[in-house]
C-alpha cells in the first residue's frame, strides 16, 4: 500500500468538529460521525478551528495496534485528552512547560508507568478482590434497598448508579463516608468540565471550560490532609499504600501521591456508574433482553461486558508518534497527535455482529472499552466484579423498568456518560 499524507486524507468538517463538540456525544451525534468514518476514512485527520490537528483511529483493528506499540505511541509526550490550544497553552505556563496538570498512571511512558502501576496493581488483581467480594455484595444490597425504597420512581444515575461504585472505592482508599459526597461532586465537576450543568465554570467559553485548575486544587487539598495522616498512622488501606510508597528507593513527591490519589478516586467509580446506568437503560429500552437475562442469572456476566462495550465511558484518548511510522498504510510523522476512539472501536462492524443492538449474551465481545497494551485499566477486574454483583443483587427482585422521562447524557469528550436516568419499577 503507498504510502498517503495527511493532506490526502482530511476528514470532512462536520465530522471532524464533532470529534471536539462535548454535545456531540450527549446527543450521540458521535455515533453517526463514526459510523461515516468507519466507512469513508478510518484513519484520516481532523483539522478544526484552536485545537491542533490530530489523527483519527476508528477502527477496532487500528486502535489496538497503536495501543500495543507503546514505545512508538507515547501517553505522555502531550495531553493524553484531547486539549484546545488555549488550555494547553494555559497549563504549560502554570506548569513550568509540562503539558500536565496531573501526573498519573495514564500521564506516564515507560520505564516510570511500569513502575508506578506496581505501586497499587496488587491492590486490584483478581485473587485480592476475591476478599473484597463479601463486602461489595453488602453495599450492593444496599444500594437494592435504597432503590426499592423509592416507591417505583427515581432517577436511577442519580440515586442508585452513581453512589454504588463510589462508596466501593472510598472505602478500599481509606476516605470517610462522610466525604463521599464531596468526592462525587469533585469528580463530576473535573470529568464534567464540558457540560454546562457539571461545569463549575459554565459561564467561560467552551475551550476555557477544559481544564478547571479550582477542581485540581481542591482535590490536592483534601487528599494532602489524608496523606499526611496516613504517613504519621499508616492503616490497611490503598491511601496508606500510596502515601508511603517510594520509587527506586525514594518516596514518591507530593505532586505524584496527590495525582495517584485523584486517578483512584475518580477513574474508580465514574466509569462504572456510567456502565451501570447505560446498562438499565438498554434494558428499560429493550424488554426481551431484560427478560433473557432476569431468566438466567449466569448471563450477568457477559451483561457486565455489554453494558461496557455499549456505552463505553472512556471515549477517546490521544497518543504521540516518537518516530516517522505508518498506520493503515499512511505516513504518521514524529510529533503527530493521534485519537483513539474506542466507542468506534467497540461498534465496529468487522469485530461485531449488529454492533448497534444490545445484547445481553453477546458473546465474543471483545470491547476496547479498557483500552489495551501497557495501560490496559488497572481497575478493570474491580469494575466487572462490581457490576456483576450488583446484577446479582437487584435482577432477582426488579419485576420491571421503564424510562419514566427524558434520560440525558454529559457533554463530554472524554469521560461521557448518563447523567439522568429517569425510571418506573416494581420489585419485589
Amino acid at each position: 500500500m503507498s504510502v498517503m499524507t495527511a493532506a490526502d486524507h482530511r476528514i470532512p468538517q462536520e465530522h471532524a468538529n464533532n470529534l471536539a463538540d462535548p454535545a456531540a456525544y450527549a446527543d450521540r451525534r458521535i455515533h453517526d460521525t463514526y459510523r461515516w468514518l468507519r466507512r469513508n476514512e478510518p484513519f484520516g485527520v481532523a483539522d478544526i478551528e484552536g485545537v491542533d490537528p490530530f489523527w483519527v483511529a476508528t477502527k477496532h483493528a487500528d486502535i489496538l495496534e497503536i495501543s500495543r506499540q507503546n514505545d512508538l505511541f507515547h501517553n505522555g509526550d502531550r495531553n493524553p485528552v484531547l486539549t484546545s490550544q488555549v488550555a494547553d497553552k494555559k497549563v504549560r505556563e502554570m506548569m513550568g512547560g509540562s503539558p500536565h496538570l496531573l501526573r498519573t498512571l495514564i500521564h506516564m511512558d515507560a520505564p516510570d508507568h511500569l513502575k508506578y502501576r506496581a505501586l497499587t496493581q496488587a491492590w486490584f488483581m483478581p485473587q485480592n478482590l476475591k476478599k473484597l467480594e463479601d463486602r461489595i455484595r453488602v453495599i450492593a444490597r444496599s444500594a437494592v434497598e435504597r432503590m426499592a425504597a423509592k416507591g417505583g420512581e427515581c432517577d436511577f444515575v442519580n440515586e442508585v448508579a452513581l453512589h454504588y461504585p463510589l462508596h466501593v472505592i472510598m472505602e478500599i482508599l481509606g476516605v470517610p463516608e462522610t466525604d463521599e459526597p464531596r468526592m462525587l461532586k469533585l469528580t463530576q465537576e473535573l470529568f464534567g468540565a464540558t457540560d454546562p450543568e457539571l461545569s463549575r465554570q459554565a459561564d467561560k467559553p467552551p475551550e476555557e471550560r477544559q481544564i478547571d485548575f479550582s477542581v485540581i486544587t481542591d482535590f490536592f487539598e483534601y487528599f494532602r490532609r489524608l496523606s499526611e495522616a496516613r504517613r504519621q498512622n499508616p492503616t490497611e488501606d490503598l491511601a496508606s499504600v500510596i502515601a508511603n510508597s517510594k520509587i527506586d528507593g525514594n518516596p514518591i513527591s507530593d505532586f505524584e501521591a496527590m495525582s495517584y490519589y485523584i486517578i483512584v478516586a475518580t477513574a474508580g467509580h465514574d466509569t462504572t456508574s456510567s456502565s451501570t446506568a447505560g446498562a438499565l437503560w438498554a434494558l428499560a429500552e429493550n424488554p426481551a433482553e431484560f427478560k433473557k437475562v432476569k431468566a438466567d442469572l449466569s448471563l450477568c456476566a457477559a451483561l457486565v461486558d455489554e453494558s461496557i462495550r455499549w456505552t463505553t465511558p472512556v471515549k477517546t484518548f490521544m497518543r504521540t508518534a516518537t518516530a516517522d511510522t505508518e498506520v493503515r498504510g499512511r505516513a504518521v510523522k514524529q510529533g503527530d497527535w493521534l485519537m483513539l476512539c474506542y466507542a468506534s472501536g467497540n461498534r465496529d462492524e468487522e469485530v461485531f455482529e449488529a454492533p448497534d443492538i444490545f445484547q445481553v449474551d453477546r458473546k465474543p465481545n471483545k470491547h476496547l472499552a479498557f483500552g489495551y497494551g501497557a495501560h490496559l485499566c488497572l481497575g478493570q477486574h474491580l469494575a466487572k466484579m462490581e457490576m456483576r454483583i450488583l446484577w446479582e443483587e437487584l435482577l432477582p427482585r426488579l419485576e420491571s423498568v421503564e424510562i419514566n422521562g427524558e434520560p440525558a447524557m454529559s457533554q463530554a469528550f472524554f469521560v461521557n456518560g448518563p447523567k439522568r436516568l429517569p425510571i418506573r419499577f416494581k420489585m419485589a
